[in-house]
């Protein structure tokens, strides 16, 4: 199911921003940014989304960003960076499996190395198996585990030694970390616990002026949301405006909390759901 509309509506919210059509601007001159799961996953649509990994990347380079993108996929992580180079902008692939502890470090420093320094971290990468309680194993709960939330912790770990001060990282977490209505214990809990670990960030990196903060997105026509909605037909049925959001609106928050527009936004999770999350529903 896809609510997105094709075509600017201002009484639905959509913008030209909101498409990705917005004129480039200087909001990251300068800036280094490493982007975890910037590729996207491909579904049998014949006008596929864009994933927010992949709007984050293109976004920040509009902006004036050196950007490093990190995926498991190799093909999907190309395409991002090769986007990025046709519009001008500059940017390097790496593929890492974020489950291997043992490869985190290297690749932050590689990518780092490779920016001549770091200013930013936007941690993107996660999983959901939409396994119910009854249906979870031990192996199942530590795989999502152990890329949606140790993979996080590891990242920052390496951000933090070479981060430049007055950074900023960004964790992906979800409407699911505040409501669990979707019957997906694993990914909800571990969403919740990116909250937990952002605000821990904040506090690590506030001697150099690092700030971490957090993103919440709520249902977003991306690939990883059409496939939810594969799962659930219903479960867009209401939200506010009558459309999903799109990437390209968790990337415009993504990018001011990278910026220093920013510079007093710390250890905040910020919702980008059109107010679904405090009851904002389309009656009917």
């Amino acid at each position: 199911m896809n609510l997105a509309p094709t075509e600017l509506d201002p009484s639905r919210q959509m913008h030209a921003e909101a498409l990705g059509n917005a004129a480039a601007g200087a909001r990251l001159r300068g800036r280094r940014v490493i982007v975890v799961g910037a590729g996207q996953r491909d579904i049998p649509d014949a006008t596929p989304p864009i994933g927010n990994g992949r709007a984050i990347s293109v976004l920040c380079a509009r902006e004036g960003a050196a950007v490093a993108c990190i995926d498991i996929a190799e093909a999907a992580v190309a395409a991002t960076v090769a986007t990025i180079v046709r519009e001008g902008g500059r940017a390097r692939a790496e593929v890492a499996d974020v489950r291997d502890a043992a490869a985190i470090a290297p690749v932050a420093q590689r990518c780092s190395e490779w920016l001549g320094g770091l200013d930013g971290l936007v941690l993107n990468v996660g999983i959901s198996r939409g396994l119910s309680l009854a249906r979870l194993t031990a192996a199942t709960w530590d795989d999502e585990y152990a890329v949606n939330v140790r993979s996080h912790m590891l990242f920052a770990q390496a951000a933090l030694a070479a981060m430049a001060p007055g950074g900023s990282i960004v964790l992906m977490s979800s409407l699911a970390a505040h409501r669990n209505t979707g019957g997906n214990p694993a990914y909800e809990s571990s969403k919740a616990a990116q909250l937990a670990l952002a605000r821990a960030i904040a506090v690590a990196g506030e001697p150099k002026g690092i700030r971490c903060n957090a993103v919440c997105p709520g249902l977003i026509d991306t690939p990883m949301g059409r496939d939810a909605t594969r799962r659930r037909p219903d479960r867009a049925l209401a939200v506010p405006f009558g459309r999903q959001g799109t990437g390209w609106e968790v990337a415009y928050a993504c990018l001011f909390l990278l910026s220093n527009e920013s510079s007093y936004v710390n250890a905040h999770a910020l919702m980008v759901d059109g107010g679904l999350g405090v009851g904002v529903m389309r009656a009917g």
